[in-house]
This record gives structure tokens, C-alpha cells and sequence, in this order.
């Protein structure tokens, strides 16, 4: 190897350990900011423990809890602001395009979604880009939604004789099972990029790496507000018939569901609470029931936990049993009113985060 030769291995290599820091450096930076933001150095409130892996909400029997513990509201909103305005949309020339914010009652979130403009070399109607976005619902199990800026600078879902300027793809960054990761966001471009030539667009990207701790902080989040809060319903005396437990059940307003899952409805068309007859589908009676409040997915306006005991209590009138914990341990009604604080000081808290429970952020998020 000549001298020549060598001078420039040694070069190539330096400025290619440069780029590696270079970029480790930046990676850091963002993973950092990103942190800080979803953080709060509070403690959880409905939650003692949670599985790592945040695969599958977990359901907490009611208990005692620190109801003194509150939340600095100020300081939270503060950080949280800082990581939830546009969290997805990183440099300027993609904030240039996104200067008129969509509604946020479009199907594209800049909370929860990665948002990635196409621009558009010319206006396209939306009968031809149908055709192209509707090809795109899914990746992995997060949703894609597409929404174009019209021609007086009005956001909407893609429809059928509109004519638009630029279109914007959300994939939601989170859900209860996992975050985007590096595969799904590589697959995304992927196919978006051959939407993009169908519909003569120019992508505008987000750094992957930034997307992908964004998402994986919005996951932490999911897995750290995930509960759902139950009371069973014990009979003092002989199990309860099947067949006829149904029925009261029926009168008492909830809805039958596969697998023995009762539903009690909001009377809007959601979900306030659920209640399991504690037995398999051949089996003639029962003597525990259980219900269960999810409570990321209920307004506080519902007073979910409300409905849910006082229920409890009517359905254990009615049928001869009582209110107890898991532990079989009855629960007084001082018990359950220390737990109304907490479901309060939880509701308080997705609310600083400007993702309340029960809104169409939490409901997707959740999902």
C-alpha cells in the first residue's frame, strides 16, 4: 500500500467516526428531550405494578391509596406542552406546510400521529387520490388516515369532489401493544413514497430516529395511565342461577356480549362499564361477579367509577351478595370513596397531558 493510499484510509476513516458520533450525538439529544417531556416525577395513581411489557391492560382491585399525593399541574403542563406540540413534525420546511393546524377533530392527530405532508406539484382531486390513499390503511396494527388542505386553506378527510393543495398521512405512533418501530416506519416511507409518485408528490420526512422515540415515550405513557379498576360482587348464600341471573342482569341495563361479558352502554353509543359472570359458557350458576371500569376510555363527565359502584351496590340488593375487593375482603364505603379521589387525581393527570379520558385521543391511544 503506498503512502498515498494510506493518508487517505486514514482520512476516510476519521471523517467516517466523525459521521457515527456525529450522529449517536443527535440521536441522543432528541431521546433525551423526548424523555424529559413524557416523564413526571410523580407516583402513579390506580397502579401499584404493571408487566414491562405493556402488552395487555391490567385490571386493580380497589384499595387504599395516598390520596395526598397531587399533581403539580403547572410545571407538568409545561413539560408536556413542549413534547405534545407537534411532536411528530421536526424541521421547518414541514412546519411551513402545516403553518394552518388541522382541526383536531380530523383523523390526523399531531399528538399521537406521525404526520408526513405530500406535496403536491399540482391540486389533485379527491376522486383521483382515493383511489391511491385508500390502498394504505394499516401498518403493522397502526392506522394510517390521510386528510388534504382544500383550496381556501381548510383541512378535511379526503373525499369525492374537493380539490387539494397538499395531502398529510398520520400513522399513530402508539397503542396499548406496542409503539412504530424501525421496520413499520421503514415499510411506511416505502409504500408512501410509491403513493407519492402515483400522485406526483414529494415526501416531506421526519427523522426516523426522532419518530421513533417519540413514539416509544407515547408508549410509555399508554403503559403508565393503562388500568382498569374492578369491584366483584360475592353471594352471601347459594350461587346464583345462570339463566336467571341474565335476566336481572338484562333489567338492570346491560347489553349481552360473547363469552359471558355484559356491557352497561353510556347512552351514546360508548362504553361506561363491563361485568363478567365468572364462568364458562356450560356452567349453570355462579356466585362472583365482577365489574370492571376501564378507565383511560371514560369521560370524567360519565363518573364511570360512580355508575359503576353504585350498581354494584343495587345488583348486590337485589341478588343477596356483597361488595368485596379480590382479597374477598367487603369494601366499606369509605374505601370507595378514597378510590373516587384517586380515579379524580388519574383523570386530572391524562388531563395535563391533554389526552382526557374518554377523548378521541385516549379512545385510539387505548385501542
Amino acid at each position: 500500500m503506498t503512502d498515498l493510499q494510506t493518508s487517505l484510509f486514514i482520512i476516510g476513516g476519521g471523517f467516517l467516526v466523525g459521521v457515527i458520533l456525529y450522529n449517536k450525538w443527535q440521536e441522543h439529544k432528541a431521546k433525551k428531550s423526548v424523555e424529559r417531556a413524557f416523564s413526571g416525577s410523580h407516583d402513579d395513581v390506580l397502579m401499584t405494578s404493571r408487566k414491562d411489557n405493556g402488552e395487555a391492560p391490567v385490571r386493580y382491585e380497589p384499595k387504599l391509596f395516598d390520596a395526598g399525593n397531587d399533581i403539580d399541574q403547572t410545571a407538568e403542563q409545561q413539560a408536556l406542552e413542549s413534547q405534545f406540540s407537534n411532536a411528530a413534525v421536526t424541521d421547518a420546511s414541514t412546519n411551513t406546510v402545516l403553518a394552518t393546524a388541522p382541526r383536531k377533530d380530523l383523523p390526523v392527530d399531531d399528538l399521537i400521529d406521525c404526520m408526513i405532508p405530500l406535496l403536491l406539484e399540482t391540486p389533485i382531486r379527491g376522486d383521483k387520490a382515493l383511489p391511491a390513499l385508500q390502498s394504505l390503511c394499516h401498518i403493522g396494527n397502526k392506522p394510517i388516515h390521510f386528510i388534504g388542505e382544500d383550496l381556501n386553506g381548510e383541512w378535511e378527510p379526503v373525499a369525492n369532489g374537493s380539490i387539494y393543495s397538499t395531502l398529510l398521512a398520520g400513522v399513530q405512533l402508539a397503542n396499548r401493544s406496542n409503539s412504530l418501530n424501525e421496520i413499520e416506519y421503514s415499510e411506511l416511507v416505502m409504500r408512501l413514497r410509491q403513493t407519492a409518485d402515483d400522485l406526483g408528490a414529494e415526501l416531506d420526512l421526519p427523522d426516523m430516529s426522532e419518530v421513533i422515540n417519540t413514539a416509544r415515550a407515547l408508549h410509555q405513557f399508554v403503559i403508565k395511565h393503562d388500568a382498569q379498576l374492578g369491584v366483584n360482587i360475592q353471594s352471601n348464600g347459594a350461587p346464583w342461577a345462570i339463566s336467571t341471573l341474565l335476566a336481572v342482569l338484562e333489567r338492570q341495563g346491560f347489553d349481552a356480549r360473547s363469552g359471558g361479558l355484559m356491557v352497561m352502554s353510556d347512552g351514546d353509543g360508548g362504553l361506561l362499564f363491563s361485568l363478567s359472570i365468572n364462568a364458562s359458557v356450560m356452567a349453570e350458576t355462579t356466585s362472583r361477579l365482577t365489574l370492571l371500569l376501564d378507565v383511560p376510555g371514560v369521560a370524567p363527565a360519565r363518573d364511570g367509577y360512580g355508575a359503576m359502584v353504585a350498581c354494584g351496590r343495587s345488583l348486590a340488593a337485589r341478588l343477596g351478595g356483597v361488595l368485596v375487593d379480590d382479597s374477598n375482603q367487603p369494601l366499606a364505603d369509605v374505601q370507595l370513596a378514597e378510590i373516587a379521589g384517586q380515579v379524580n387525581a388519574f383523570y386530572r393527570e391524562m388531563e395535563v397531558a391533554d389526552i382526557p379520558a374518554g377523548s378521541v385521543r385516549a379512545l385510539r391511544l387505548f385501542s
